[in-house]
């Protein structure tokens, strides 16, 4: 039996390869309401840096695991582009929309892990 990739360090890896920052992954799996087992959050310097992280995470996945997203949206102002793998919601926000819907204060009875930017 081959092992299931781990999408959550292959959307990190995705987020790292263009230089995505503040990376944090929520385990949300223990939580009955939450509508999906992970939400990774991290942020781009400007719209444009935006897509590049979301177009990143979409095709290092496709490449390395054949795993393509469910959906996603966002593209059209790139303030906020999430990106649907079922189990797994990214979410590439610039800093001041990510300030302004506060995932994480909404979701703080998750788990953490904020991921060291690769400086």
């Amino acid at each position: 039996m081959t092992q299931q990739p781990d999408i959550v360090e292959l959307i990190k890896e995705g987020i790292q390869e263009r230089k995505g920052r503040k990376i944090t992954c929520i385990d949300l799996s223990d939580i009955d309401t939450a509508a999906t087992r992970n939400f990774i959050i991290c942020e781009g310097t400007s719209t444009m840096h935006v897509a590049s992280i979301a177009d990143s995470v979409r095709e290092y996945l496709q490449q390395n695991a054949g795993i393509k997203p469910y959906n996603y949206d966002g593209y059209q102002n790139a303030q906020w582009i999430v990106i649907d793998y079922g189990h797994t919601l990214v979410h590439v926000f610039v800093p001041e929309a990510r300030e302004r819907y506060n995932l994480e204060e909404l979701w703080n009875d998750g788990i953490f892990t904020e991921i060291p930017d690769l400086d």
